[in-house]
């Protein structure tokens, strides 16, 4: 698994966007929380700002959405500059037509999991997608604490990811800091969205590389235990 890290521009100063964009520029992606105040109880940013900063930064945008009917607005966010964009199962009314939708149009295609739903419904959409987000907190603000409850299905979801044989992205969103990513990481998770752990720094750019140093440790070891178990099995 290749880590990657996508800091999060909801904890960013939005008054000056496309400098937060550039302090960042080490990033895998940046990521753009979407939010309509319907789906979560807040409100953030729409298409114009995704047009804006897909021309203010080299950087990908990675759009979260997070908003009623998705099928309806997603695809404009590929038409705004984003290289992914990931809708909510508990909000989209036909997933994989959606999914195809989002590639057909050139961009990754991503599904999200609030804490609640579980993966298991969802495994025979898992070929249609590039990535999965699972929330390791309730959407909708920045700077929340980590739910620990979600390791497990961290690891369900890789395990099922690993059956399939899938090049799928896991990505997971929601208080993921220094003290936490190794946990994902170890989880089998292999994108990280951080927040106020990157901007909330004086060194953006330190922050990143210190996370992303933790996260490639934390996945070599989980990997080196994964190919010493499936060892042990063909022996056995």
């Amino acid at each position: 698994m290749a880590v990657q890290i996508n800091p999060s521009i909801l904890s960013a100063d939005f008054a000056r966007l496309a400098d937060e964009a550039k302090a960042v520029e080490g990033a895998d992606w940046l990521h753009v929380d979407v939010m309509d105040n319907h789906f979560v109880p807040n409100l953030t940013l729409g298409v114009p700002i995704v047009e804006s900063l897909s021309r203010a930064t080299d950087t990908p945008l990675d759009c979260h959405l997070m908003i009623e009917n998705p099928d309806r607005w997603a695809p404009q966010y590929v038409e705004a500059g984003a290289g992914s964009v990931t809708f909510h199962a508990e909000a989209a009314a036909a997933p994989v037509r959606l999914a195809r939708e989002i590639r057909a149009k050139g961009a990754r295609a991503s599904m999200a999991l609030k804490p609640a739903t579980p993966i298991e419904p969802y495994e025979d959409l898992l070929p249609e997608l590039d990535m999965l987000l699972i929330m390791t907190v309730e959407p909708g603000f920045g700077g929340q604490s980590f739910l620990d409850i979600m390791l497990p299905k961290i690891r369900r979801t890789r395990e099922l990811i690993s059956k399939h044989g899938l090049e799928l992205w896991l990505q997971v969103d929601g208080g993921v800091a220094e003290a936490t990513i190794e946990r994902c990481a170890d989880a089998g998770a292999d994108v990280f969205v951080a927040g106020s752990a990157v901007f909330g720094k004086d060194d953006p750019a330190a922050a990143m590389r210190s996370l992303r140093a933790k996260a490639e440790a934390a996945a070599a070891s989980h990997e080196q235990v994964v190919t010493a178990a499936a060892a042990w099995a063909c022996d056995h």
